[in-house]
């Protein structure tokens, strides 16, 4: 039976939590929200601190949203923000997306935000997704690209950040530019009827570039995301205060402007 092989470049530090609980479904599954009925199952993989799926159990009332994570520790977070919105038809539980325990066609929708880059083999994940969802559901997924991330003004330290990152995550098993693959994938996996689409985070006034550049910074400190970099061999500490300052010093610019393209697939099943 397949199962991941790779491993989880962020961890759950309290700043890549501070990132994931910023994330809505407006603005991470705004292409997603639109094929939505209130009857419907869904299964949503990598579902994290819980704050996507609580927007999708708001937005399906009168079905269910089941969260699934591979982490359990941050399950206890994400069920307690479902309690806090009154939400009583989402429930949470742990899998791995290569081998789901769910049998034939049991949801209607079938979604995964910010997972394909982090999995060992996304097209056997897609492969399972596809597996699950019932004959004309739908399978979706969005992703980030970080070698298309773009920003102003230019920055060394910032260039030299997005190589690092992506040679530790590829060193996890990861795939960072997954984003400009996602379509590829789906075809791979047996998908026919894939709907491709792009999307962006800005980030660009103050407020926006402080709370960006700041949990980068610490992210690349502190989280696992550090420890991945030292122990393979990819960065010495001393790099990673360089890539740390470089965060911070595009986040005092005051023209500062960061863009974080993502692919997204909708198809059906």
């Amino acid at each position: 039976m397949p199962h991941e092989t790779a491993t989880y470049t962020h961890g759950h530090h309290a700043a890549v939590l501070r990132s994931h609980t910023w994330r809505t479904a407006e603005n991470s599954a705004g292409y997603l929200l639109g094929a939505l009925e209130p009857e419907m199952r869904v299964l949503d993989i990598g579902c994290g601190p819980g704050t996507i799926t609580a927007d999708l159990a708001a937005l399906v009332p009168e079905g269910h949203v089941t969260g699934l994570d591979a982490a359990s520790g941050v399950l206890e977070q994400a069920r307690a923000t479902a309690g806090e919105r009154g939400l009583d038809n989402v429930t949470f539980t742990t899998g791995d997306v290569h081998a789901l325990d769910h049998a034939d066609d049991s949801f209607d929708v079938v979604h995964a935000h910010q997972v394909l880059q982090h999995v060992g083999d996304p097209v056997q994940a897609l492969r399972e997704m596809r597996r699950v969802c019932r004959p004309g559901g739908i399978v979706a997924a969005r992703d980030s690209d970080y070698g298309a991330m773009f920003w102003y003004p230019h920055s060394d330290g910032l260039t030299e950040w997005q190589d690092l990152y992506r040679r530790v995550a590829r060193g996890n098993g990861g795939e960072p530019d997954a984003g400009r693959q996602l379509h590829a994938w789906a075809r791979q996996s047996g998908l026919t009827e894939v709907t491709a689409s792009s999307s962006t985070w800005c980030f660009a006034t103050p407020g926006e570039r402080e709370w960006w550049s700041g949990l980068w910074a610490e992210r690349t400190l502190a989280s696992s995301f550090a420890s991945s970099a030292v122990d393979g061999g990819h960065a010495t500490t001393e790099q990673l205060h360089a890539a740390a300052d470089a965060w911070r010093e595009w986040g005092a610019q005051e023209d500062g402007w960061f863009g974080v393209p993502h692919g997204e697939i909708l198809c059906r099943s």
